[in-house]
């Protein structure tokens, strides 16, 4: 008896099914027979060969001229440097006619003249001002007319120059720039545009300024550093800068001793020398830290005891007499957890207060430095802000120092008991301070003189109501 077919005892359904899966693997093995015959056909022959590959061009002789946006190149939209075919290479700055260079402007130097020939007043006994009964947070106030722009981008070093009948700010940015403000607006414009609205602005170094002094006794003379190595001299008399020396690293900070102006103290890198201007060399070099120093700061009541503060966490106290004599040996050293960003002595030499990027302003007595007292301040300003530098006012009682919130906070030292103590006593905001101050001067021989420098190029002057 012959067996049943497949199919017999499969319902209608699964007959069907069973038919359309016979039926589709007909037409998949139809299309992979096809697919085989067209990839055959298209397949290329084993005698051609591969063509070669193109060898890339050459480059023209020549520099190679990298694009740079205007800005960082210092040119207005509407310059003509600005179209398409100009040139843009860096290894040549753009010359405009504003900011000038290294030529002084005979006006501002007749009248810087002028008011060096004025005898200052005498400082008291420790270099204190006569600032009693000022209070600062009551009577510094900020006017419109008290807010210029003095130079482009943003200002890494400003001072008030010590001239006992004016105020003149110079301040210097992050293009080499150096700008001047007559606050007084005795100074007349020369004619080509340069002095205008009171700011006299030059261009004597490569790169960011990171340091501008000048000495009391030889007011005729002010120093300036750059990160490109350069010092530059801006001497009244001659209505000139100078390059008077020039560094293989970035000098960070510069300074002058109380007594010596000829000498010049700078911050190479993390080795500390001493430039002697009257014979033009560097006559002294001490490795004072593992990283760079970040500030230089003389104690007024002993100009041969030093602070130095520095990216590799520590402050130490130096005397100039014995690291000529037995070497290098410090005197005392603190410990941070983060960099030191300044470490400047009070103006009677007292106390010495720190910043650091830990978040801290530091307040030590010099004569025992296990007192001490920790104020916590935000100290992060980012890249695109100058770091924050706590400054002293005109006598031991009050810290200035930027904040994140376009202020100014002013911190209240008290030495009276037999511990020292700091606390916040009061917060300088004006609708007029329109950007974050990050660096301060203070005018040394007019007390409620507080300038403010910020990352936009704007000097911010506060005085007295």
């Amino acid at each position: 008896m012959a067996s049943p077919p497949a199919e017999a005892g499969l319902t209608d359904y699964e007959r069907r099914r069973e038919e359309n899966i016979r039926r589709n693997e007909t037409i998949l093995a139809s299309l992979r027979r096809k697919a085989a015959e067209l990839s055959a056909s298209v397949r290329p022959s084993p005698s051609l060969k591969r063509p070669k590959k193109e060898q890339p061009r050459a480059r023209p002789a020549g520099p190679v001229v990298l694009r740079r946006s205007l800005r960082t190149r210092g040119i207005a939209p509407g310059e003509p440097s600005a179209s398409t075919g100009a040139n843009t290479s860096p290894a040549t700055p753009p010359s405009p006619t504003k900011p000038r260079t290294t030529r002084f402007s005979s006006s501002l130097a007749s009248a810087l003249r002028e008011a060096t020939a004025i005898k200052p007043p005498p400082r008291l006994e420790g270099g204190i001002c006569a600032a009693d009964g000022f209070d600062a947070g009551r009577e510094l106030v900020l006017r419109s007319v008290n807010v210029r722009r003095v130079v482009p981008e943003r200002i890494l070093s400003v001072r008030i120059l010590p001239l006992a009948d004016r105020t003149v700010v110079a301040a210097g940015n992050k293009l080499g720039h150096i700008g001047f403000w007559d606050v007084d607006g005795l100074v007349e414009d020369d004619g080509d545009g340069d002095g205008a609205d009171g700011v006299f602005e030059y261009f004597p170094h490569r790169g960011p300024v990171g340091g501008i002094v000048m000495h009391p006794d030889a007011p005729r003379k002010i120093y300036s550093c750059s990160y490109q190595g350069e010092i530059c001299l801006m001497d009244v008399e001659k209505e000139n800068f100078n390059m008077i020396h020039l560094c293989d690293y970035p000098i960070f900070s510069l300074c002058q001793a109380p007594n010596s102006p000829s000498s010049l103290y700078f911050a190479e890198g993390n080795d500390l020398k001493l430039y002697d201007e009257r014979t033009g060399k560097v006559s002294a070099t001490w490795n004072l830290h593992n990283h760079r120093i970040n500030s230089i700061d003389f104690r007024p009541e002993n100009p041969y005891v030093f602070a130095t503060s520095s990216t590799d966490r520590t402050v130490c106290i130096w005397d100039m007499r014995s690291m000529k004599k037995k070497g290098l040996e410090k005197l005392k050293v603190l410990e941070y957890s983060r960099a030191i960003q300044s470490a400047y002595f009070s103006p009677s030499g007292n106390m010495l207060a720190t910043t650091s990027l830990d978040d801290t302003v530091q307040i030590f007595n010099t004569d025992n430095f296990d007192e001490s007292c920790i104020l916590k301040h935000d100290n992060r300003t980012g890249r695109w802000l100058s770091t924050f530098k706590a400054i002293w006012s005109w006598n031991d009682n009050n810290l200035f120092v930027g904040n994140m919130k376009r202020a100014i906070d002013v911190i209240s030292v008290d030495h009276s008991g037999k511990s020292l103590s700091a606390s916040y006593a009061a917060f300088l905001e004006s609708e007029h301070m329109t950007a974050i101050s990050c660096r301060f001067s203070l005018h040394p021989y007019k007390v409620g003189h507080l300038a403010g420098a910020s990352s936009s190029g704007k000097v911010f002057l506060w005085t007295r109501a």
